[in-house]
């Protein structure tokens, strides 16, 4: 399971004239804003970013000044995946070690969406147990009970981060792990492709330009 909330696109704007500098062709920019401040890309800046965009990562150095930021809740076990994209991403995350024991352990707060009946009854009761230490913790406070909710969390415990990206590092995510086993993989796959303009400057980049 895995949550996608919050997205917000930045600086386009200053992405496609940054795009123009080499040839100063400023004068050719034909983009503008809607009246809901949607950025709107003009017919000769969406056909120069899309041939730098094909031409390779050397050409299309724009879209790395394409920000996005983004909240994503997501199982331990995929933000482990995650985290091989160390390159040009920022992320702040919610605290395990600081704040284990501020809520009870719920059934919700763990990825169960593809586990079999034996897989569930086992998880429910390593969250029953997880609960009573987590009880006895604030109790105690003894540090060996804090140090055994640690070592028994599941790895598809949830965990929330703020994430910063451009779109060359979604471009990479989206061609890596577009046919991974992870279903997650596959749903963070199909946001890229909903986020403005990634049909022209992501996923067409496969495609030949037209002749």
């Amino acid at each position: 399971m895995i949550k996608i909330e919050r997205t917000s696109v930045m600086n386009f704007e200053n992405a496609i004239r940054g795009a123009r500098n080499p040839m100063n062709s400023w004068n050719r920019m034909d983009s503008y804003y809607d009246e809901k401040g949607n950025f709107i890309m003009g017919p000769n800046d969406l056909n120069l970013a899309q041939r730098l965009a094909r031409a390779g990562s050397d050409h299309r150095k724009f879209i790395r000044q394409i920000f996005v930021s983004v909240d994503f809740t997501a199982p331990l076990y995929w933000w482990k995946e995650y985290d091989t994209y160390k390159v040009a991403t920022v992320a702040n995350s919610t605290s395990t070690m600081h704040k284990i024991a501020s809520k009870p352990f719920e059934l919700e707060d763990f990825s169960h969406d593809h586990m079999n009946e034996k897989a569930l009854a086992s998880l429910k009761a390593t969250i029953d147990v997880l609960e009573e230490l987590r009880q006895e913790y604030l109790e105690t406070k003894d540090k060996t009970i804090w140090y055994s909710m640690i070592q028994l969390l599941p790895s598809n415990y949830h965990q929330m981060r703020t994430c910063t990206l451009n779109y060359e590092t979604l471009m990479n995510i989206y061609y890596a792990r577009r046919t991974h086993k992870l279903q997650e993989w596959h749903d963070v796959c199909d946001w890229i492709a909903s986020l403005p303009y990634a049909k022209e400057l992501i996923l067409a980049v496969e495609k030949k330009p037209a002749e």
